[in-house]
């Protein structure tokens, strides 16, 4: 074994097989990012249903998508710096018990006024959660396989995603208050946090990073014990930090943090600018508002498979191929989608750009906590979530304007364009497969 002397959290965390500790920590932590995604699911099959009921403009109803992407891109950025100064797993809990009562109180609104309020709200919480859960998982992972962990994390989404297109198709035609049972559902993360707050470890690394060395070696010991592993004499050896890396925008960080701002930005606006809409396209186009939701939910079953191959081939191919590919890929599905005229193709449009889509995004969650050291791990994460929340603001409220200037088409050839930008960006971000994270 290596001289304890020369050991450090990432020495010891890297070394370490894949544990039942470590499946405690990714299914604790994708329970919450399932939930995360069962809410932002939720608003496309309330959208639909508030447009008929409430006799709801367009315009309107986008605002119901935009202001909770308005909260998350709030909620991601100040998350992120709260998980650097008071830990990861602190923040993780509070957001979740935010967004989870949040959601809840959504579902008493009496007004347009009042939901664009709790939506508000509830993107506060879930903006923050998603780079937090990421950062977390990222940084226990063991080195070899720790791209895969944090892609079958981001499956997580799919399960969440797949349970509100469920909900929604069950739920919300069922009458009046069907929107409102369906939120009332979304309040489940707050119970949950409890669970969170309890169960889950706090990161070494932060833990090291913030002196906090005797809790740290307390966390990597039970960690090694889980695996069979002997604790080595003597505790961690905390890495002396370089002040000239704490800013996101420090010249050797400057590259990848551009490059991170430009791919999350093209990858929201082309995620939530189709998914947020789709349903409502489709009514749009012809389709019963049954028929629109069961569209909704065999396209999302399609973002499972585009997980599990984007986590075979981030560990083959690497983060930045990988990334790429997917993105290309979700160009081409988006441009298959504006030329569909027929509800077979469209379906299967639909599909191809889920599965590739989704894969994309389990590579961007992967490599965008990597790219930075430990003091700024979080507040890197969060400000690239934040700065894409701009894109996912902007999505929604540009899509009855393209509808009103091109179709359904018009929607998604511009998405192509963006996914094809976000493909081109993401060729300058670092590669680091087999590479330890940065402590210092």
């Amino acid at each position: 074994m290596q001289n304890a002397e020369a050991l450090t959290a990432a020495d010891r965390l890297d070394g370490l097989p894949f544990t039942r500790k470590h499946r405690r920590l990714l299914v604790g932590s994708g329970v919450g990012w399932a939930l995360d995604a069962m809410d932002v699911g939720l608003v496309g099959s309330i959208m639909v249903a508030l447009s008929v009921q409430w006799g709801l403009s367009a315009g309107t109803v986008s605002w119901v998508a935009s202001v909770g992407f308005m909260g998350m891109a709030i909620g991601a950025s100040v998350g992120g710096l709260l998980a650097d100064r008071i830990g990861r797993r602190q923040v993780f809990a509070l957001t979740l018990l935010v967004y989870g009562l949040a959601t809840g109180a959504a579902a008493l609104s009496w007004s347009v006024g009042a939901l664009l309020v709790f939506r508000f709200l509830v993107g506060l919480g879930l903006g923050a959660e998603l780079p937090v859960a990421s950062t977390l998982v990222s940084e226990f992972a063991p080195r070899r396989i720790r791209g895969r962990v944090v892609v079958v994390l981001e499956a997580f989404w799919a399960v969440g995603w797949t349970l509100a297109a469920l909900i929604g198709y069950l739920l919300v035609p069922t009458g009046d208050d069907g929107w409102r049972w369906a939120l009332a559902v979304g309040a489940v993360p707050a119970v949950y946090a409890v669970v969170v707050r309890r169960g889950l470890p706090e990161s070494v690394r932060f833990l090291v990073s913030r002196g906090r060395t005797a809790e740290a070696e307390a966390v990597v010991r039970e960690f090694e014990a889980s695996a069979g592993v002997e604790h080595p004499e003597g505790g961690l050896v905390a890495e002396v930090p370089d002040t000239a890396r704490h800013s996101i925008w420090a010249p050797v960080l400057r590259r990848r943090t551009g490059a991170l701002w430009a791919v999350w930005f093209c990858v929201n606006f082309s995620y939530y600018g189709a998914f947020t809409w789709i349903p409502s396209l489709l009514v749009a186009d012809g389709f019963s508002l049954v028929r629109s939701l069961q569209f909704t939910l065999i396209i999302t079953l399609a973002q499972l498979p585009g997980y599990a191959l984007a986590a075979y081939l981030i560990e083959v191919w690497g983060r930045r191929r990988t990334l790429s590919v997917f993105l290309l890929g979700s160009a081409v599905a988006a441009v298959l989608y504006a030329s569909a005229d027929a509800p077979s193709s469209i379906l299967a449009a639909g599909m191809l750009l889920s599965f590739c889509n989704l894969g994309a995004w389990g590579a961007l969650y992967a490599v965008t906590p990597e790219v930075y050291p430990t003091a700024v791990r979080g507040r890197g994460a969060g400000s690239a979530a934040g700065f894409g929340r701009l894109a996912s603001i902007l999505a929604p409220l540009a899509v009855p304007l393209l509808v009103g200037w091109g179709g359904t088409a018009a929607v998604f050839v511009v998405l192509a364009v963006s996914f094809a930008l976000a493909a081109s960006a993401s060729l300058a971000l670092p590669e680091m497969r087999g590479e330890a994270l940065e402590d210092a």
